[in-house]
Order: structure tokens, then sequence, then C-alpha cells
């Protein structure tokens, strides 16, 4: 009961870990005041459930856990979160707030669900079906993501040829504007990264933990890292002013041409994505 515990309090280190990583990546680009607290009191629990886990392992074993690699991954990636988090409130740093816990994350994820903490749990296969489960959610809602930035392109569009053309009508009342468009399509866009980025690393980790063969040029992955590029580049020509307007709108909508092939063909194509 206890490994059970201990095992559904660190998936939801992880979970909350990952959220104040979207919340960062938001406040990163967008200097968001909500964001910005989220992140940091969602950072806040994580930080106390790590330094609780460190100190029950140190009582129990009477020890401090560093005199093993995978006790000095663990002990790493607390101090990571550690040194984020004095940064954060002496310091103001937000960028490297902001990288520190990425590296951080990647390191907590290793550590979680490292191949011999599944073999010496109790709870492994458990344990590395809801890494697969979350590594899917997160994929899933990232799609989500995108699709969102994809109507707000269009709605962009259709208020655009409204406002150009100066017909009037009913349903005119009820589009957003193109002010509320072009927000929508920048906070999916801001969202959607962040969210695949943490899928990606938890599917890297379990495909680590459970397949004997596996390729990190598999289709899907390289897909998936595809799309980080093609919507990481949109969001950066439109920050630096190279897509304003129809065109921010019209990459939105090629961009995201690139996520249904990635949804349907990548499952085909890829070597062990069978159930995507």
């Amino acid at each position: 009961m206890a490994d059970m515990t201990v095992a559904r309090l660190q998936e939801v280190m992880i979970v909350l870990y990952a959220a104040s990583l979207v919340f960062y990546f938001i406040d990163y680009l967008n200097k968001n005041t909500v964001a910005h607290r989220s992140a940091f009191w969602l950072l806040t629990v994580v930080y106390l459930l790590q330094t609780g886990f460190l100190v029950y392992y140190i009582v129990e074993t009477r020890r401090f856990p560093i005199l093993s690699l995978f006790e000095g991954i663990y002990f790493y990636a607390w101090l990571l979160i550690t040194l984020s988090m004095i940064l954060h409130i002496f310091y103001k740093v937000g960028h490297a707030v902001f990288f520190l816990n990425v590296i951080g994350f990647c390191f907590m994820t290793i550590h979680t669900f490292a191949p011999n903490q599944i073999a010496q749990s109790p709870v492994g296969e458990a344990l590395i079906s809801e890494l697969l489960f979350i590594h899917i959610t997160f994929a899933i809602l990232s799609y989500a993501a995108f699709a969102m930035s994809f109507v707000f392109a269009i709605l962009y569009l259709l208020v655009y040829k409204v406002l150009k053309k100066k017909k009037w009508s009913k349903q005119f009342g009820r589009l957003p504007s193109l002010h509320q468009t072009t927000i929508g399509m920048k906070a999916a866009i801001y969202t959607g990264i962040p969210v695949l980025l943490v899928s990606l690393i938890l599917g890297t980790q379990w495909a680590y933990v459970v397949l004997d063969e596996w390729s990190i040029f598999d289709f899907k992955i390289i897909g998936s890292f595809f799309l980080i590029i093609v919507y990481g580049s949109v969001l950066f020509l439109q920050r630096s002013g190279r897509l304003t307007a129809n065109d921010f709108a019209w990459a939105n909508i090629f961009a995201f041409l690139f996520v249904i092939i990635n949804f349907f063909l990548g499952g085909r194509l890829s070597e062990f994505h069978f159930w995507l």
C-alpha cells in the first residue's frame, strides 16, 4: 500500500511539474502574470514533494542518497529545482528558471521511470502503463491546442474578409475580433509546444524502459520534433514581425496540416506507435 501511495505521488509530481513547465513557457514568451504565478505555485508543490521524498529516503536509509547513479540523478533534479526556486524568489531571472526546470524535469522523469526503479518496484507494471497513459494524454492535448490555433486562424481570415468587404450580417456579431483571434492563435501555440515537448520526453523514457529495440529516428518521433520546429518557427517569425495579420493565420493553417499528417500517417509508419 505504501509503495502504491509513493508511486501515485511521484506520478502526480511529474504531472504537476509538466504543467508548471507549460505555464513557465507561456510566461517566458508572453510575460503573463497569471501564468507566472501558476507556474511558481505548481513548482512549489513539486519542490515540497521532492524534498519530502528526499528526507524520507534519508531517514529510511540513514545516509545521504548520492552513492549511486540512480540516487545521484534524483539529488541532481532536486538541486536544479532548488536553484530555480532561489532564482525565482530572489533574482527574478525568468529565462534561467524556465530552462533549469526543463533540465530538471528530464532528470526527474529519468529517475521516476528508470529501468531499475521499475524492476525493483512492486508496482512497476502500473508505473509503466501510466507513463504511457500520461505520454499519450499530453500528445493528444498538444494536438488539441494546435487544432485551436487552426480554428482561430480560420476565424481570423473569415473576420478579415467580412471587414474588408463591409458585408455585415446577424452572424457577424457572434464572431470574435481580429485581436481576439490573434491572441487565440498565439495562446494555443504557447500551450501546444511545451505540452508536446513534455510528451516527447515521457515517450522517449517509456520506449527506453519497455522496448528492446527502438530508434530515435522513428517516423513518429521525427514527426513530433518537426512539429515543434514548425510551430516554434511560426511563433518566432510572428514575434519578430516577419509574419503578421493574414500571413500568421495562413502559417497556422499550413502548420496544422503537418499535425494531421503526423497523427495519422506517423502512426502507420511508426515501428511501435500502434495506438495512434
